[in-house]
């Protein structure tokens, strides 16, 4: 055949199919994007299980609660939400993703940063790896696994919304019975079955615990950081945690130009809410104060707070230095005890 008809033939041939990247250029981010939430949700599978907690009556066992829960050890420890496990509870079962049913005792509870531990009765499960939540930024990838039947785990994926936040958790209507200090905010959708699970990063680690806690609206998690773990490494050898409580809820905010310059810093925590009957209010601090320092040490983030709150801080008087309507402010108060009872 002449050059003529070659070049003819190869012109009135069909046009080479494009790959599927060429003809949409966000195909290839959007595999990758797959591929990491597939390959943290099947990393993290065998270390999120599902929780059925019960309580003994005249009737026998019946259910007292339910959510999911993160292997933290080889030998049965298991991390999950303070409400999962709340009530009269004391035992139940955990159902892992391979079949197995192993029953639970629960080890301890810390209502105040939403966390308890519960210890299956028989070893040989898979622990997750722990990351650091105060490494996390605004906007990145975050994936969220739960466990609320036993044999196939949930997964949500999103992007970390906010961070440092305080929320106040609810019992009724308008009524905190808690704080929640420092939560991750995330848009990975969550349900009351998630409760307890894991919120992990893009290389599978885990850096936050779920909490789809009724009437905040918000997909949240407790950060695993450097105060959690110290309350997770007391709760699996105490079975509980002595912390400090002074009952405000509030964020990081810029401090004005003033005040800045009085203190040599940028930022302070804004109050949002007090407590009613709590040591801040009888201290006179109020909503929308800003808390510059407490006890000498600045408070910049809800995670300065929460590190202050220390059982050595319990019953001493410490200064408040509180910037309000221009002014500064010293103000005397005395942490008290957290009471679970609350």
């Amino acid at each position: 055949m002449s050059a003529p008809a070659d070049e003819r033939a190869a012109a009135m041939a069909p046009p080479a199919r494009e790959s599927a990247a060429e003809l949409d250029p966000t195909a290839d981010a959007l595999d990758a994007y797959s591929r990491t939430v597939s390959g943290v949700a099947e990393r993290l599978a065998p270390s999120v299980v599902s929780l059925r907690v019960t309580r003994s009556t005249r009737r026998g066992r019946l259910p007292a609660g339910a959510g999911s829960g993160v292997v933290l050890t080889h030998d049965g420890f298991i991390l999950t939400s303070a409400h999962v496990v709340a009530g009269s509870g004391t035992g139940g079962r955990a159902a892992f993703t391979d079949g197995r049913e192993l029953g639970i005792r629960i080890i301890g509870r810390d209502r105040l940063s939403d966390l308890a531990i519960v210890r299956a009765e028989d070893g040989d499960l898979v622990p997750a790896e722990l990351g650091d939540a105060d490494e996390l930024r605004v906007g990145q990838l975050v994936v969220a696994i739960g466990n609320p039947h036993g044999f196939e785990g949930s997964v949500t994926a999103g992007v970390v919304s906010a961070l440092g936040r305080a929320l106040p958790a609810r019992a009724g209507r308008g009524r905190a019975v808690r704080i929640i200090d420092n939560v991750i905010q995330t848009d990975a959708a969550l349900n009351p079955g998630s409760s307890g699970g894991a919120l992990a990063n893009g290389r599978g680690r885990v850096v936050g615990v779920n909490t789809a806690l009724a009437g905040i609206g918000l997909g949240l998690a407790v950060p695993i950081n450097a105060a959690t773990r110290r309350i997770i490494g007391a709760l699996m050898s105490e079975g509980r945690v002595r912390r400090a409580y002074i009952g405000i809820a509030g964020g990081p905010r810029p401090l004005p130009p003033r005040a800045a310059a009085r203190w040599g810093r940028r930022s302070a925590v804004e109050v949002v809410e007090v407590v009613p009957d709590s040591p801040a209010e009888r201290a006179g601090i109020r909503p929308g104060d800003l808390l510059v320092e407490l006890d000498g040490n600045a408070t910049e983030s809800a995670a300065d707070l929460q590190r202050m709150m220390v059982a050595e801080l319990i019953g001493r008087p410490v200064e408040a230095a509180v910037w309000r309507a221009g002014r500064e402010l010293a103000l005397r108060l005395i942490p008290a005890e957290l009471d679970e009872s609350r």
